[in-house]
């Protein structure tokens, strides 16, 4: 009876203390969130945490994010001019369409790459596996200004399809090696008795391997949406500062203004650009743990 009250003690404190960690971690999170409801005078003059003593909240920095702000400047005849700055709609498409395109693409690629290294017997095949395994550990970084160099000679800097390559080029490693570790763990039966049966390569991996894939697929969709729709380097680099292909993150970045006056808005955009993705984490959570484990135990 006392082991047991002990063994329930123990369960309590660990609960306790997990519930603790779990707090201290949202913490942040919590005080951007009552930030962005917080009128611009009150967050200069006052730290988040006073709304315990009581707090006027605002929907005002979300209607500026969203439907955009009113400004006024002076043009170079000396009249006043009232203007109203772009809202976050186009912003948000362009993210769209950047993203989409760069985790579809290189997830085709890379599923293709992963079931030929772990499948289909070629000369340097370990050789080239190794090669994947190793640009793992390349920083991006190193490769911006010789891509740049390229695309300016193609004449495709500062279009979508300059970023999509990007992407794809910087994600396929990682896809191709987590896709083959849950690629290779397929029993090879099921292929041999495709193969008895007629079926070529293609067929196999078009009716087999992709089914079979989507825990993997689904690992890596979420990596790579979350990677791509929150970069900024890479669509600095390969779009530049044109308003028309700006994705969501350089219009956060422009939003703040040029002396960062206006970081209170940055709080509501950025819960405004958290609504996608974890509308697609919690679609796809069911695989997530699966396809990151795919291939750690075998047997």
């Amino acid at each position: 009876m006392a082991a047991k009250e002990e063994k329930e003690n123990k369960s309590v404190l660990v609960t306790v203390i997990l519930l603790l960690l779990c707090l201290a971690w949202s913490l942040p999170t919590i005080g951007l969130l009552i930030t962005s409801f917080r009128d611009r005078d009150e967050v200069n003059r006052t730290g988040w945490w006073t709304v315990v003593q009581g707090a006027d909240f605002t929907t005002e920095n979300y209607k500026q994010v969203l439907v955009g702000q009113d400004f006024t400047y002076v043009d170079a005849q000396g009249n006043q001019i009232t203007a109203r700055s772009e809202n976050m709609v186009r912003a948000f498409l362009n993210s769209i369409t950047v993203t989409i395109p760069a985790v579809v693409i290189p997830i085709l690629i890379a599923a293709f790459a992963a079931y030929g290294f772990a499948w289909v017997d070629f000369p340097g095949r370990k050789v080239f596996f190794i090669i994947v395994v190793a640009l793992l550990v390349v920083p991006l970084q190193i490769s911006l200004i010789p891509i740049l160099r390229d695309y300016l000679k193609l004449q495709i800097n500062g279009t979508f399809l300059a970023i999509w390559l990007a992407h794809t080029g910087f994600g396929l490693p990682l896809a191709i090696y987590l896709l083959f570790n849950y690629i290779s763990t397929i029993p090879r039966s099921i292929l041999e008795s495709a193969f008895i049966d007629g079926y070529t390569h293609f067929w196999i991996f078009i009716y087999l391997i992709l089914p079979l894939s989507v825990p993997a697929l689904a690992a890596f969709a979420i990596f790579q949406f979350v990677w791509v729709w929150n970069d900024l380097l890479v669509a600095m680099v390969f779009l530049g500062t044109q308003e028309e292909v700006a994705v969501l993150t350089q219009r956060l970045l422009n939003m703040i203004g040029s002396r960062g006056q206006d970081w209170h808005l940055l709080t509501a955009g950025a819960f405004v650009s958290m609504i996608l993705p974890l509308t697609i984490f919690f679609a796809l959570q069911r695989f997530f743990v699966r396809g990151l484990l795919a291939g750690s135990v075998k047997g």
